[in-house]
């Protein structure tokens, strides 16, 4: 087993079922882990594919360790890819499984996306720590994957192997994988699923037909649950819809696994920011008991999955005005509205700074300025507007950026 540690992902291997070695990432969640997911990718694909990255980065957020990896001769993966089929898979999945038990913890939740859905279906009974399972864009039936050969099927039956294009790729297809895909039995494994189903289709599937997710529905005994995914397509391709098939997933298997809960029993002392290593600039917050992403937009070259560190400083002034007017407002008696703050934050030379003084102004150089627009729902009590500037300008936060700071910076030695 050879492991490599980056920041908040794992690269790793393990033997697969043919004893060549599977390539394999751990995304682990910043602080205390809940749970582990293990994720399965579609017929051909990998486990960097943009699909399985966004969605196990959510679920990392949210305190899910995942596992994803790349089945026999794909991906990163060794082996043969021409000597597998429907059932080598399932082992795979089952060693990757044994893998986490034995490595890091069993794990509770399994996501599986097209063919990689049929194979949890398939795979969940013989997993017994599996509390959820969840599928994207399943084939009802394992045959079903035989559709993407054509005419190459005829081929295979009679000479045994052919070569067939997929998704602009040449795979080596043999008969037994032929006969292996016919001779599966899924819906009669859904029928004894035994745990809480989440089936996510695209109603415009154009490889796996909406209609299979009605048969995998039907054959399912509750709890079950059906999202459907407006204009993705199959691979959801469009970052939007595998940010919202990770959400999605997320909550629903909130109520099935342990409660998220980090560090709430620290003293909540410090942040801690964690790169994730998927896009350029991607990080996981953890504050006290809070998971979050930072990032930067995609004009910028990042991912755009959460706010940006100058959008956290607009954040934490606009909050702090906030609180310090609600909490005078408290004291005094006063009945004010609903508060809101917007904060917006520009670069500017301090010669057009009207706020600044006449020596910051002297210097000519440029300086960080916060904007900040206070807005009391019907409107403030006659007399207290500049009592209230006043006050929002005595916000903890206000003072710290205005005031000199100091940074200290050391090398951890851990």
């Amino acid at each position: 087993m050879d492991i490599q540690l980056n920041a908040t992902t794992l690269k790793t291997s393990f033997p697969g079922h043919s004893g060549d070695m599977l390539a394999a990432r751990l995304d682990i969640p910043a602080g205390p882990v809940r749970a582990t997911a293990l994720f399965a990718h579609c017929f051909t694909c990998s486990k960097d594919l943009l699909a399985a990255k966004r969605i196990a980065a959510e679920l990392a957020r949210t305190g899910i360790a995942v596992l994803r990896f790349d089945f026999t001769g794909l991906g990163s993966s060794k082996g043969e890819f021409a000597s597998t089929n429907f059932s080598s898979n399932l082992q795979d999945l089952l060693i990757a499984a044994d893998y986490l038990r034995q490595n890091y913890q069993a794990p509770s939740l399994i996501i599986g996306h097209s063919l990689g859905g049929a194979a949890v279906l398939a795979a969940a009974a013989d997993i017994p720590e599996i509390k959820a399972v969840a599928t994207i864009g399943a084939p009802s039936d394992v045959e079903h994957v035989l559709h993407n050969f054509g005419s190459s099927i005829e081929i295979i039956e009679s000479d045994g192997r052919a070569e067939v294009n997929l998704a602009g790729r040449s795979f080596t297809i043999e008969k037994q994988f032929v006969e292996d895909a016919r001779a599966a039995n899924l819906k009669d494994q859904v029928a004894k699923l035994g745990r809480p189903l989440l089936v996510l289709h695209s109603p415009i599937d154009q490889t796996v037909g909406v209609e299979n997710a009605s048969a995998i529905f039907l054959a399912a005994k509750h709890p079950k649950s059906f999202i459907s995914l407006d204009q993705a397509d199959h691979l959801l391709t469009r970052a939007e819809d595998a940010d919202y098939v990770a959400s999605v997933i997320a909550g629903w298997a909130d109520r099935y696994l342990p409660a998220d809960k980090p560090r709430i029993d620290e003293p909540n002392e410090s942040v801690r920011v964690t790169e994730t290593r998927e896009g350029k600039f991607q990080q996981t917050v953890l504050a006290g008991k809070h998971r979050l992403f930072a990032d930067e937009p995609e004009s910028y070259g990042g991912l755009d999955s959460g706010p940006s560190p100058y959008d956290f400083l607009s954040i934490a002034l606009g909050a702090c005005t906030g609180m310090t007017l609600r909490m005078y407002a408290d004291r005094k008696g006063l009945e004010l509205g609903r508060i809101s703050v917007e904060v917006s934050h520009a670069k500017v030379h301090t010669a057009d700074c009207v706020e600044c003084s006449d020596s910051q102004k002297a210097s000519g150089a440029r300086i960080d300025r916060f904007e900040r627009v206070i807005t009391i729902e019907g409107g403030t009590p006659e007399g207290l507007d500049g009592k209230l500037l006043e006050i929002a300008d005595k916000c903890p936060v206000h003072r710290t950026l205005e005031a000199s700071s100091a940074v200290a910076t050391r090398l951890s030695k851990g």
